[in-house]
């Protein structure tokens, strides 16, 4: 399950440390469980100490930042990333320069908070400049037109920012997932949150679940039948799924009649594949307005990503005046 950590905060004020994240760091994929591959060589450049002072002191005079709580280690990652990095922005300067003149754009402010919460992980200077640099890259690059059902979404219908997630109801990473989800909805509600089926070869009982699910939709239920799957995840079975059908107040003998005229298999494949064209090869996988989201899962990196979002489309596909 996640964890919520109390007391972390890269930013001061306002305090937005408070994080939920998937411990485990590993995502179901559609061979099997799929580790994430992170760069495991470490570059540690003299530009950082050629700025003229050690790491802490460095990390200390960046106005509106508090990254006191990292460890030693950490704040020397953060500020090669820092001093390696250009502004977010576009200016012509290091990230620890524009931060140090205390007019950043908030996207520049995100990504720095970001990469804190990365150094505070382990994680080395070079993974986490590669992991910004393509998530940058998302902006710009080619966007996926997910078709999305309204009966399958939270959220106001005209809102500027969509995110589309892709879960299996049998992989336990989706399920972890759900109380960040759940965090996202509330706070951000004016972003519209849509679920799509994306049943693995690998979990017996997926399609049978993805079939309940969008039973379920056609009958008003499908928020309450996913939480039910979820719910009995790992008790899933083909007499479970039945029972769970009558359970939330459905037809059983509707439900095997339309399982036995395979009625959605055809739409589940459509799902499936509309993720495969957009990148999908794990789930959960999150996009934001047909951006996939590059980062590793955690609520503060989906808040991260319908922020930039919004500023994104403020901008009219620039930083500018953000």
């Amino acid at each position: 399950m996640g964890i919520r950590e109390k007391g972390r905060s890269f930013t001061s004020p306002p305090r937005v440390g408070t994080t939920i994240r998937i411990v485990a760091r590993r995502f179901c994929t559609t061979k099997a469980l799929l580790a994430l591959v992170f760069v495991t060589s470490a570059a540690l450049g003299p530009v950082a100490f050629a700025q003229g002072g050690e790491p802490a002191r460095l990390l200390s005079e960046l106005p509106g930042f508090d990254f006191s709580r990292l460890s030693a280690a950490a704040k020397k990652e953060l500020v090669n990333v820092l001093t390696d990095e250009f502004d977010a922005c576009g200016r012509p300067l290091t990230l620890m320069a524009s931060l140090k003149k205390g007019d950043a754009c908030k996207h520049t402010r995100r990504l720095v908070g970001y990469a804190a919460f990365q150094a505070s992980e382990g994680s080395a200077a070079t993974e986490i400049l590669n992991g910004l640099a393509k998530y940058t890259q998302t902006f710009s690059g080619k966007r996926t037109k997910l078709p999305v059902d309204e009966r399958q979404c939270v959220g106001p219908r005209d809102a500027k920012v969509t995110l589309v997630e892709f879960s299996d109801f049998e992989c336990p990473y989706c399920n972890a997932a759900r109380p960040m989800i759940d965090e996202l909805i509330k706070a951000r509600p004016q972003v519209r949150v849509c679920f799509a089926t994306f049943p693995l070869a690998v979990h017996p009982n997926s399609t049978l679940a993805g079939q309940a699910a969008l039973f379920a939709r056609d009958n008003g239920k499908f928020l309450t039948m996913s939480a039910a799957l979820f719910d009995n995840q790992t008790a899933l079975s083909e007499g479970m799924i039945r029972q769970l059908v009558k359970k939330v107040g459905l037809d059983e003998k509707a439900f095997d009649k339309a399982v036995a005229e395979k009625k959605y298999v055809d739409e589940l494949n459509a799902s499936k594949e509309a993720g495969k064209a957009g990148g999908v090869d794990s789930t959960p996988s999150v996009f934001v307005n047909g951006r996939k989201v590059t980062l590793l899962f955690s609520l503060e990196t989906m808040l991260l990503a319908v922020d930039d979002e919004h500023d994104w489309l403020s901008g009219n596909s620039s930083w500018n005046g953000n």
